[in-house]
């Protein structure tokens, strides 16, 4: 009989170092552009109000 190895485990650590790959993206990118990002949304909400008055 053939010793086969258990990888059992071995597609939640996968799942999981993609998991924290993607966090880090998404923190630099937010870190990065996160003042931009926030001057659109800004404009939006003042243009809105601007036309509900």
């Amino acid at each position: 009989m053939l010793y086969l190895p258990r990888e059992d485990g071995q597609g939640l650590v996968e799942y999981a170092l993609i998991l924290v790959l993607v966090s880090i993206v998404v923190i630099v990118l937010l870190t990065l552009l996160g003042t931009e990002i926030g001057e659109v949304f800004q404009s939006v909400t003042n243009e809105l109000d601007g036309r509900s008055q």
